[in-house]
């Protein structure tokens, strides 16, 4: 894997769509080369974000009170929440590379940090016909721990990964996430309790991004 360093920029609680207007502005002023690449790390209240292939028989029922956002990074239906770690990253591309590419990298970057929470993890190939297996997955149960959503716009990164901590995992249920009805997301704590406060794992995704 390449060294790719990052300026690391870190905050609380989010509220998603301000946490979008200041994405943006990121992005600018990577794509001006004002700024260096910057891994983002932080929380948002309950939302759901649906991407741009996100069918209508996914979305939750209403009825939980917990807002739906339209985004345009690619993948489906994802879910935020306290106690989930969410990292924006605004990466300039060079010319070999790819979205696909990119995102290649990020988990394999994640499945560092999470070894070293003792959390065995991988990245998985998607077999032809099948739906997107973009994410982070553990090895020992085969449960999802991490989506991953991203989109490139003149050569600029942005969205990014959900990584869950130590959060409530019943709203994942309400919905259809990641667009696979049968997945069982899991978190940190559920795989390696005890073992993950979100300050321990800030710092284990900070460093296998090489982000200081």
């Amino acid at each position: 894997m390449r060294e790719r360093p990052l300026e690391l920029v870190q905050d609380d609680l989010v509220d998603y769509e301000k946490a979008m207007e200041r994405m943006t502005d990121l992005v600018g002023q990577r794509q001006r080369d004002e700024r260096p690449d910057t891994l983002w790390l932080l929380s948002h209240p309950q939302v759901y974000t649906a991407g741009r292939r996100t069918l209508q028989q996914h979305l939750p029922d209403p009825s939980h009170g917990i807002p739906i956002v339209s985004t345009g990074r690619g993948g489906q239906l994802t879910y935020h929440g306290p106690g989930q770690l969410v990292g924006y990253l605004i990466v300039k591309l060079d010319e070999t590379e790819g979205i696909v590419d990119y995102v290649r990298e990020v988990e394999l970057r994640l499945v560092r940090a999470l070894g070293t929470l003792g959390v065995q993890a991988e990245r998985r190939d998607t077999p032809q016909g099948s739906a997107l297996l973009t994410g982070v997955w553990t090895t020992r149960t085969g449960r999802k721990i991490v989506s991953i959503g991203m989109r490139q716009s003149r050569g600029v990164t942005s969205h990014g990964f959900a990584l869950n901590v130590d959060g409530d995992l019943t709203p994942w249920g309400w919905a259809v996430a990641c667009g696979m009805p049968d997945v069982d997301m899991t978190s940190v704590d559920r795989e390696a309790p005890a073992t993950g406060t979100m300050d321990r794992v800030r710092a284990a995704v900070a460093e296998a991004f090489e982000a200081r």
